[in-house]
């Protein structure tokens, strides 16, 4: 039986919404399934059947504090995301982008062994990130290095980057 809990920190982005899912055979209890940004496209809402928990988020939240100070490069999170197949490839193909580096919608395309007219779909997936921050879509910039679309806006990408020191850009 799971129950879904939330709860909002503040960021230098502004108010986070984390979502998650009570479980007994969740590492601390809570997978995340969801984290967004106050004025993000296709944001998570709080709905009335969720519960305020946020001590089911401790630990995600200090990793959070922890990645805003530049004290964390790398986030151990349980997660649980439900995206169509080609989205959780997408959604994993991001993961391995390394913090402070960077990649374009064709390069990621064509690591995956994806056909060119694919990189319109590539960036489907990635605005369809349910995960903002943790998995860094931020990271995917435009062929010739500018910043293009960002569910949470392109000033925020902007700011993750340069937090990671990979703004200005420089493709890998």
């Amino acid at each position: 039986m799971t129950s879904t809990v939330y709860t909002t920190i503040e960021s230098p982005l502004g108010e986070l919404l984390l979502v998650g899912e009570k479980s007994a055979t969740a590492p601390g209890g809570t997978a995340l399934c969801s984290l967004s940004m106050t004025g993000q496209r296709r944001a998570a809402v709080v709905q009335s059947d969720w519960k305020a928990d946020p001590a089911a988020f401790a630990d995600i939240a200090d990793q959070l504090r922890q990645y805003f100070a530049g004290e964390l490069k790398e986030f151990a999170v349980e997660f649980r995301t439900q995206g169509t197949e080609f989205q959780e490839r997408i959604w994993r193909a991001i993961d391995t982008i390394p913090y402070g580096a960077t990649t374009s919608y064709g390069r990621l395309a064509e690591q995956l062994g994806l056909p060119r007219p694919a990189v319109r779909a590539v960036g489907t997936a990635i605005g369809a990130n349910p995960l903002l921050i943790l998995r860094p879509c931020h990271r995917v910039i435009g062929a010739n290095g500018s910043l293009t679309g960002y569910a949470g806006g392109l000033e925020r990408k902007e700011y993750l980057l340069a937090r990671e020191g990979a703004w200005p850009a420089t493709l890998a």
